[in-house]
């Protein structure tokens, strides 16, 4: 077959692809690959990622394989090839064109927009779109951040993301300030955490001096602006002076068509003593989740926490990693973090066996018994162990003791026979427990969420 058919049946196969694989699974991993031949009913194709040859093979063989066969009317096998040739010019046509868009998207003046950002806004210069990994697990609040950030007050007003800690709803909501004040400079940005407002509103407060002139410059700060960014709005809860005036806050800025994007880590309906009014309004644009991100996107980001840094680290190791932290971005950036710190400090290559003796995960996770599981998991649902190993079926209990069966055997990786004996259950019981969880998952985000903060606690904890 000629090179052009080969590439033409290549095309053909992409398209099928994007049907059959998630969006970022194609953007990421797909879209660069290259047909190099088609010999000896072998499909061949290169790669410029070199860990796209393990992840693909691992993960994505079937559809990759299924997709050319119905593009070639027959069965037929498939190589995927690293070249460093074609990653360097890969490279190189991604640099031009980071170079090329960050000069169309510069203002005149960027160094007045730096010292605006970093004195006005209270922005921090890390979080930007360009360094944010969008998966699965959040690309439809990426998509809303974006929108709201090239279109201040236009559509989805107030955005209100919501996630457990360290799933990168601070860095999209900073990173819609930072693209305004670059694009849009003469717009007046402001980031503010909850519980520094809160301080800031007790110290204005306080006796002494002109009060009411305080109170009244501390207002326009927070309302003579366009984008008021305020992370952490659960700090609110009980605080009913607080509440007062970001309700007064909301409705000025709302009224005047300013922009306000809000993270928490729960719905508005979960904060506790939240007014009514207050939640009607934080519900009243768009709301959406970001949720724990899945191996592939975990990968993604390792790999972009390397390229940042420009320190070549084999594909094994990052599977290591995302495989053993997978709760959040940040804590996957932690261990990322701690392996790079320690090669560059004792000036060696990341590989495996380093980053194992490193973050010694699997001491780790020995040290995280069954029972521990369970007294996690009994707390935060409020029961008890001897609620788990009753023949109580109360709905409550149950659906506790579900969960903790499924984080014992995810965490401890104990056999269903040890875990059964623990609950003074069945073994087959135990098994429709896992399955329950581990099917009920797939669609149930406040399960997922529940888990997640069990998980964090049982961290904690050891």
């Amino acid at each position: 077959m000629e090179i052009v058919e080969v590439k033409q049946v290549w095309e053909d196969t992409k398209k099928e692809l994007q049907k059959a694989l998630p969006s970022y699974v194609y953007d990421t991993w797909i879209v660069s690959l290259e047909a190099a031949g088609y010999d000896n009913n072998i499909f061949s194709l290169l790669t410029v990622h070199q860990m796209a040859v393990e992840l693909l093979r691992k993960n994505h063989y079937a559809q990759i394989k299924t997709a050319l066969e119905k593009v070639l009317g027959k069965e037929t096998e498939f190589s995927i090839n690293y070249d460093a040739d074609l990653a360097e010019k890969y490279k190189k046509d991604k640099q031009k064109e980071k170079s090329k868009l960050k000069k169309e998207e510069t203002p005149a003046k960027p160094l007045d927009n730096l010292a605006q950002m970093q004195s006005f806004s209270n922005l921090n210069l890390k979080y930007r779109f360009d360094n944010f990994v969008v998966g699965e697990n959040n690309r439809f609040a990426h998509a809303a951040a974006f929108t709201v950030a090239q279109n201040p007050a236009k559509k989805y007003n107030p955005l209100f993301i919501y996630g457990a800690s360290g799933l990168g709803k601070t860095h999209l909501m900073q990173a819609i300030g930072h693209y305004i004040i670059f694009n849009k400079p003469k717009l007046k940005v402001r980031y503010i955490k909850t519980e520094e407002y809160v301080n800031e509103l007790i110290k204005n407060l306080q006796h002494g001096g002109e009060r009411n002139a305080r109170m009244e410059k501390f207002r326009q700060k927070y309302r003579n602006v366009d984008v008021l960014l305020i992370d952490d709005i659960q700090f609110l809860e009980s605080k009913t002076y607080t509440m007062e005036e970001i309700f007064h806050t909301f409705d000025s800025l709302h009224n005047n068509n300013k922009q306000i994007v809000i993270t928490s880590d729960r719905l508005p309906k979960d904060i506790p003593t939240l007014p009514d009014r207050l939640r009607t309004r934080f519900e009243m644009g768009l709301v959406v989740d970001i949720t724990p991100p899945d191996f592939e996107t975990r990968v993604a980001i390792l790999k972009n926490l390397a390229e940042q840094i420009s320190m070549k680290i084999d594909f094994d190791v990052f599977e290591y990693i995302a495989n053993n932290f997978v709760n959040n971005v940040r804590e996957l950036e932690g261990a990322f973090n701690k392996v790079s710190a320690y090669a560059d400090i004792e000036k060696v290559d990341v590989t495996l066996e380093f980053a194992k003796k490193v973050l010694n995960c699997e001491a780790q996770k020995k040290a995280i018994t069954i029972d521990k599981v369970a007294q996690a998991s009994a707390q935060y649902f409020n029961v008890t162990l001897e609620d788990f190993k009753s023949t109580s079926r109360n709905q409550k209990v149950s659906g506790a003791r579900h969960v903790a069966v499924y984080l014992a055997r995810e965490i401890t990786q104990k056999s269903f026979e040890s875990i059964a004996e623990y609950f003074n259950k069945k073994h087959t019981t135990m098994l429709y427990s896992y399955e329950k969880i581990k099917n009920d998952l797939k669609t149930d985000k406040e399960l997922d969420r529940a888990i997640n903060d069990i998980k964090i606690n049982l961290q904690k904890g050891t």
